[in-house]
């Protein structure tokens, strides 16, 4: 079938190449593998973003077949800048200091943030998007789009498209709306709160067909439409990096952004015994953070005496963290433990599954992660009190690294692989 047989949807996201970070891996591997279940994609992004992180290495993942087209969009976190540069590229990132370490300056952004901007601080890209992809989509004559948020203001943009031309609608959402963490910290109104809710059933209940990446946000959504909602989670593809044999320390690694919320106290108390009860575990251990660590894990860090055992590493390329995955000894993950974070799976999940590494995860009870680990037998999940299953597992995993067994058993990954998981959006497509 030849480009001009393909059926055409357009993908309105807000993250592309070069941006880094977990928001841009899901469209990319989408778009890469879509033409092969004969659908070209057409990407709409924005010209100008304003992208927290950036990761020039992703640029040569763009496949050079896809079409992608761009409209300025005017961001508030620019002239913020001029206010505070530190604190708008700190929030711009999802970045939220506590509450009683927030300067005025912070306080009042927030507010403004959370009041000003409903849904999010890209809403000012809805109109002129609306106006640019009327003309481009019957133009193009194209049937189907699809809006992925967060930013959730693009699933406006899906809103007023579908009103306007009554075209296909489906909308994915990467997290969840109204339920998502750092909601409770925008220092809402109740007029605002209840404005978020109302564009949330809005979008849920005109969109065709709603896409979610987890079970507990398809059961949170299912109290507020009828319409079909399908799971399709993140996944992992087949990474083109060179091989770099095992650490030689007994490397704990944790890949991507531990926030002050974040903060395991119970891993590091345990890592702080073992570290004292063991001479030889002393010698051999090291816990690398490949990613933005806050200062408040740090000083708990400090508090636990094992800062001498740290390797902060700071962000690298996409590229360079899979290598980090695959010479670690073992590889954590750590999510906070609340009912609002059962239904976030971090897209490095994956990628940490087919790397061979066993998983230390940390976590609410009953979430996401927690089944996807024991299905996949890729590592032992503990709850925030499981202090002692915690310390023997580490325990056990440090005895089979001194005796050079060390390594996951992983099962039925195959259903996670990125053109699996497209073959499914093709049909909902």
């Amino acid at each position: 079938m030849t480009k001009m047989d393909k059926k055409k949807v357009l993908i309105i996201t807000y993250y592309w190449p070069p941006a880094g970070g977990p928001g841009v891996q899901r469209w990319l591997k989408f778009v890469k593998y879509l033409p092969d279940f004969d659908i070209e994609p057409i990407v709409y992004i924005p010209k100008n973003p304003n992208y927290p992180i950036i990761d020039e290495s992703l640029v040569s993942e763009v496949s050079k077949n896809v079409t992608t087209i761009n409209h300025p969009i005017n961001e508030p976190y620019r002239w913020a800048g001029f206010f505070s540069n530190k604190s708008s590229k700190t929030i711009s990132k999802g970045i939220i200091p506590e509450k009683k370490k927030q300067s005025l300056i912070e306080r009042a952004m927030l507010y403004v943030r959370g009041n000003y901007f409903i849904p999010d601080a890209r809403k000012n890209w809805i109109k002129p998007s609306v106006r640019y992809l009327s003309e481009y989509i019957s133009k193009e004559k194209i049937q189907t789009i699809i809006t992925t948020g967060p930013p959730h203001s693009l699933h406006l943009i899906g809103l007023q498209l579908k009103a306007q031309l009554g075209m296909k609608w489906l909308a994915d959402f990467r997290d969840p709306w109204t339920t998502i963490g750092y909601h409770k910290q925008l220092k809402l109104t109740k007029t605002s709160k209840e404005k978020h809710k109302a564009l949330e059933k809005q979008v849920l209940n005109t969109a065709d067909q709603i896409i979610v990446t987890s079970s507990v946000t398809k059961k949170e959504f299912q109290d507020i439409t009828n319409k079909p909602i399908e799971v399709i989670t993140n996944g992992f593809d087949n990474e083109s990096v060179d091989m770099t044999p095992l650490d030689s320390k007994f490397t704990l690694s944790h890949i991507g952004s531990l926030l002050s919320k974040r903060n395991p106290k119970i891993l590091w108390q345990v890592l702080s015994e073992l570290v004292t009860e063991n001479n030889a575990f002393a010698q051999n251990f090291q816990l690398n953070f490949v990613g933005a660590v806050s200062e408040h894990v740090l000083k708990s860090i400090e508090h636990y005496k094992i800062s001498n055992y740290v390797n902060k590493v700071g962000y690298v390329s996409h590229n360079e963290s899979i290598k980090f995955q695959k010479k670690s000894q073992l590889l954590l993950l750590i999510e906070i433990d609340s009912e609002d974070t059962k239904c976030i799976i971090p897209g490095k999940l994956f990628e940490y599954m087919v790397s061979n590494r066993p998983i230390v995860a940390l976590g609410p009870k009953g979430s996401d992660v927690e089944k996807i680990i024991k299905e996949t037998n890729t590592g032992d999940y503990f709850y925030y009190d499981d202090y002692k299953s915690l310390k023997s597992i580490i325990l056990t995993h440090y005895e089979a690294f001194q005796n050079k067994t060390l390594q996951a058993q992983a099962i039925g990954l195959q259903k996670y692989h990125r053109k699996s998981l497209t073959e499914t959006l093709s049909k909902l497509i």
